[in-house]
């Protein structure tokens, strides 16, 4: 009876730990995964890019104390390029932005301009959920 206890209290220590150390999706893939999602399920509407905005490369940290802690904060490669735009849909007006860091070789962003025409992929079931530019598609003309 202890036996079995003692075996129950270590399987519940190791599911524990590693509950919390398991490995969590970064940024980067999560936004892979939405846009992907779009791209599969998404209806087409059109759209006008509003802004093409640069932000800095900002230094990433992680926070956790004590003997988990890790590195000290280090910088990101580069900075972030975001697309901002508008679109409609049954008279609703919507205006995001994308980041189209890693889909550089999807669009020419120099020639992208403000009040430039475009399609938007979006969720029918939640139409603020939208992409400008996928993995394998681009609604940039």
């Amino acid at each position: 009876m202890i036996a079995a206890a003692g075996a129950a209290f270590a399987v519940g220590i190791g599911v524990a730990l590693a509950w919390k150390y398991r490995r969590r999706p970064d940024p980067d893939e999560i936004e892979r995964k939405r846009r992907s999602y779009i791209n599969h399920v998404g209806r087409i509407a059109e759209g006008r890019v509003t802004d093409l905005v640069e932000l800095p490369a900002q230094t990433s940290s992680n926070k956790r104390f004590g003997i988990f802690a890790s590195r000290a904060s280090k910088p990101a490669a580069s900075g972030r390029r975001l697309v901002c735009y508008s679109y409609s849909i049954s008279g609703v007006t919507y205006e995001t932005a994308q980041d189209i860091t890693g889909l550089a070789k999807r669009v020419l962003v120099e020639q992208m301009v403000s009040g430039q025409l475009a399609s938007v992929k979006y969720d029918p079931s939640n139409p603020v959920n939208s992409i400008l530019i996928a993995d394998d598609w681009s609604g940039i003309q």
